[in-house]
């Protein structure tokens, strides 16, 4: 997969938001604000398509071995079951996971719900691993970020924060929700949650360029990543 390919997917995000908002409207079910284009679901389809693409086409596994959407289902430890959304099985063993998740607005009320589902996701599903409920070889674990790149997002907050005790010096002098989710895949990778994490800023207008801001959470990283413990990892 080449990186065009990857902003091709990631621009065709803005193109299903914009098709589901449009059809709830002309259904007469309008969701309030842009909730229309969440609730209808595969909006990242495109982006979801490619590393199926990648997963079959480079790194040979058949399309049987790939399940999506509600049939994306792991065990969990603390849980009953966990749902992914793009999870490669070959027999008995997991052979990857990933998640693919994207914010446009109330960038202040979701980013804690998006914090402590990532962390929690990873954890319950490190611990089945552990557990051998998956295998007895290491999986791949990923996490992809999309958040629309507008001044709500990347601008600094116009609060500080005030805990009972001080907050991590990387979380002073306001940072930007763009800031807040670039640190918390970063540190996604540091506590070795995920495998590889990826996280790009994506502007609704297609006059803008799409970034990634940290060559650390980059797509041609995550890829490598992906490739590399495929091959490395026996049983795989």
């Amino acid at each position: 997969m080449t990186n065009d390919q990857f902003e091709l997917a990631v621009r065709a995000f803005w193109e299903k938001r914009a098709e589901q908002a449009a059809r709830q409207v002309a259904e007469g079910r309008e969701d309030a604000g842009t909730r229309g284009s969440v609730t209808g679901g595969a909006h990242l389809d495109a982006l979801t398509m490619l590393f199926v693409k990648h997963f079959t086409d480079v790194l040979n596994y058949p399309k049987s071995s790939i399940y999506l959407g509600k049939r994306a289902e792991l065990p969990g430890y603390y849980r009953p079951t966990k749902q992914w959304d793009l999870v490669v099985k070959v027999g008995e063993q997991l052979v990857a996971a990933v998640e693919f998740k994207s914010q446009s607005g109330s960038f202040g009320n979701n980013f804690n719900n998006r914090t402590e589902e990532a962390i929690g996701s990873a954890v319950d599903t490190r611990r089945a691993i552990e557990a051998g409920l998956m295998g007895p070889r290491r999986p791949w674990l990923g996490y992809v970020f999309v958040l629309e790149d507008i001044d709500g997002s990347t601008k600094q907050a116009s609060r500080d924060f005030k805990p009972v005790f001080e907050v991590d010096p990387a979380f002073r002098g306001r940072p930007s929700y763009a800031e807040r989710y670039r640190l918390l895949c970063k540190r996604l990778l540091e506590e070795e949650l995920y495998d590889a994490a990826c996280f790009v800023l994506a502007p609704k207008d297609v006059e803008r360029p799409i970034s990634q801001p940290d060559d650390a959470l980059t797509f041609s990283r995550f890829i490598e990543s992906l490739t590399d413990h495929v091959k490395r990892e026996s049983g795989l």
